[in-house]
């Protein structure tokens, strides 16, 4: 049975509706782990610590399809929500464009920057010339993936989740493919792993334009349209949480990388990799839900139904606390057999990857409340709150945390930093809900 934004939403109801977005983001996830896991083993530490060294880069490029997509999505489904197909159309048609032209501008100034930028995060010798060549063939692919992180929340506004699983299934199975036939069969190290990622974000960016350029059964398609300054300004501001959650991310993994260098070299690196393709996955369901109910809460917030948002805001929050515990067990659980697939070949590395790893998963029970409450507030077209809780979250607290622990702590600094940030961030997004709750009624 088909789901509309505009139904009645019970816990079964919405979690099927939110459940495409959620195995959607953990296989858009699966990119940088299926080329870690195919380096690490085939290709050695140096161009896996290349892998981890670039990726923050690629990522905060990426940052502005998050930004367009949630922040346009929000637009769209209210004017939806406000019975204004036609505009939500012009709308949607008018900020893929703008999208294009950014994604190549980025292109562009990414190849031309990548060896110094690779230089700036700390690479040196070998490791630069790893980092430049994964870097310049994944910067080559961005407008595709632009456009796959586009068109992830874009498909739920135009109620089809299941169409974009579908999409961001048959990228991620590409990928894997395309991995293990250029690495494990042709040997192509670390530009096989760039070319198979690159083939997958070109399936994931192509197919969506071919769908919404023909007639369908969606609530979206591409029309005519004219550039509209004010809508875009206010897609830029509603997304900035998400544009500022993603580079900040970027900056931070950067400062965790230099850190790490400094305390225990290469290894360090690679161990915190590790790390962080559990947080892509684990996080990505917790991101994952926020995509598939922000358009759903866009919506009902556009056709005044308060009932319905009081409704969302608290089984949101019990489905979150539900799956933060499952993910933190689960995360404490798995911690050996996930780092010894990785990094098994290393005792020393496995040793310091598996403690960090203990440490390090107290993130996902906090995590989930602070993830949603930003996307809360971008879906109510609160771009100021959602972008506060986002910087201090996923910046400033976690910028404080990793520069004063480690001094204090060493080694283990670096992986309870997070959890000391999540902890922070979580008493300011209590204080926004308590705070906001007149104004938008959704208690």
């Amino acid at each position: 049975m088909r789901i509309q934004l505009s139904d009645h939403f019970t816990y079964r109801r919405l979690l099927r509706f939110v459940l495409p977005s959620v195995i959607m983001m953990i296989c858009t996830s699966l990119y940088s782990i299926v080329d870690g896991f195919f380096v690490a083993n085939y290709a050695g530490t140096t161009p896996f610590a290349a892998v981890n060294l670039t990726m923050p880069l690629l990522m905060g490029m990426g940052t502005v399809g998050f930004m367009i997509g949630t922040g346009g999505s929000a637009i769209v489904a209210k004017a939806l929500g406000e019975g204004k197909k036609h505009l939500a159309n012009q709308y949607f048609t008018m900020l893929i464009y703008v999208s294009v032209i950014i994604s190549l501008i980025l292109t562009v100034i990414g190849l031309i920057f990548i060896r110094p930028i690779s230089v700036a995060l700390g690479a040196e010798g070998d490791l630069v010339d790893y980092c430049v060549i994964y870097g310049r063939i994944l910067i080559s692919a961005q407008t595709f993936f632009i456009l796959q992180n586009i068109f992830q929340s874009f498909f739920i506004a135009a109620e089809k989740p299941d169409l974009s699983l579908k999409i961001s299934v048959l990228s991620g199975v590409t990928n894997i493919v395309f991995d293990y036939l250029f690495i494990a069969v042709f040997h192509w190290g670390i530009a096989g792993a760039a070319i198979a990622t690159a083939m997958g974000q070109m399936a994931g960016g192509l197919i969506p334009v071919i769908y919404f350029s023909r007639k369908n059964k969606s609530l979206l398609q591409f029309t005519k349209t004219k550039y509209n300054h004010r809508v875009f300004l206010q897609t830029c501001f509603n997304g900035s949480s998400e544009l500022m959650t993603n580079i900040s991310s970027s900056l931070v993994n950067v400062l965790y990388n230099y850190q790490l260098i400094k305390i225990a070299g290469e290894n360090g690196i690679a161990a915190y990799g590790v790390i962080m393709y559990a947080n892509f996955v684990f996080a990505a369901i917790f991101i994952g839900y926020s995509l598939g109910s922000g358009p759903v809460i866009s919506y009902h917030y556009g056709a005044g139904n308060h009932k319905e948002l009081k409704s969302l805001f608290k089984k949101s929050l019990v489905l979150i606390g539900i799956s933060g515990g499952i993910l933190t067990l689960s995360a404490e659980i798995l911690s050996m057999p996930l780092t010894y697939i990785f990094v098994g070949y290393d005792q020393e590395l496995f040793t310091m990857t598996y403690k960090g790893f203990r440490l390090y998963a107290i993130f996902f029970l906090m995590c989930g409340f602070n993830i949603w409450g930003s996307a809360f507030f971008t879906a109510l077209n609160n771009g100021l709150v959602s972008a506060a809780i986002a910087f201090l979250r996923t910046l400033v607290f976690q910028i404080g945390a990793v520069l004063i622990l480690p001094a204090i702590l060493g080694l283990n600094g670096i992986w309870l930093a997070v959890v000391a940030a999540e902890i922070m961030a979580l008493t300011v997004t209590i204080s926004f809900f308590i705070g906001q709750r007149n104004k938008y009624h959704y208690t």
